[in-house]
């Protein structure tokens, strides 16, 4: 199963507001650990979900610059924090805070990534929506991947310009009490 072959239905799940998923990659983003959380929201069984690229849970709605701004990040061995709409295998969709951050060895080799996320409150997927929605509109007056995604960013980036704020800050506005 792959996540394009999977359509949303429209149906939203939720998780409990003191549960975590988790999940953890290898550098190239294949999943090698999850727990019980991601695979209950996910609708995936452990052995679906080990050695797949983490994008199997990918909603066709999220806005693809939100991954490249997100890989460019942790690429760059920074922690990152984002509200992702992802695709179960069944087609529900599921909001998340995430939480994103590098693992490395001991001698600072780069190991892969791990993700923490929380559930978060209506009002801060509220107000991503909009943002998000602006990136999509962009992206998808675009035919070509590359193309689609410069728009998302350069539509990010003047929203981000047009607020005043970095996309950190932006993120930590909408969670200010956001949150659960």
């Amino acid at each position: 199963m792959r996540a394009t072959e999977v359509r949303p239905t429209g149906v939203e799940r939720t998780f409990g507001e003191n549960e975590l998923i988790v999940s953890k990659t290898d550098a190239r983003g294949v999943i090698t650990y999850v727990n019980e959380v991601f695979l209950r929201v996910s609708a995936l069984a452990e052995g679906e979900a080990l050695g797949r690229p983490h994008n199997v849970i990918r909603h066709p709605d999220m806005p693809r610059a939100v991954f490249q701004l997100l890989w460019d990040t942790i690429q760059d061995r920074r922690e990152i924090f984002a509200y992702v709409l992802n695709l179960a295998a069944d087609g529900a969709h599921y909001w998340v805070f995430a939480h994103v951050t590098p693992s490395f060895d001991r001698s600072g080799r780069l190991l892969g990534y791990h993700s923490n996320r929380r559930s978060p409150a209506p009002s801060a997927v509220r107000t991503i929506r909009e943002v998000y929605a602006g990136m999509l509109t962009a992206e998808r007056a675009q035919t070509r991947t590359p193309d689609a995604v410069a728009a998302g960013t350069a539509a990010l980036e003047r929203m981000l310009a047009e607020r005043g704020r970095t996309y950190d800050e932006l993120i930590w506005e909408i969670t200010d009490g956001g949150v659960r």
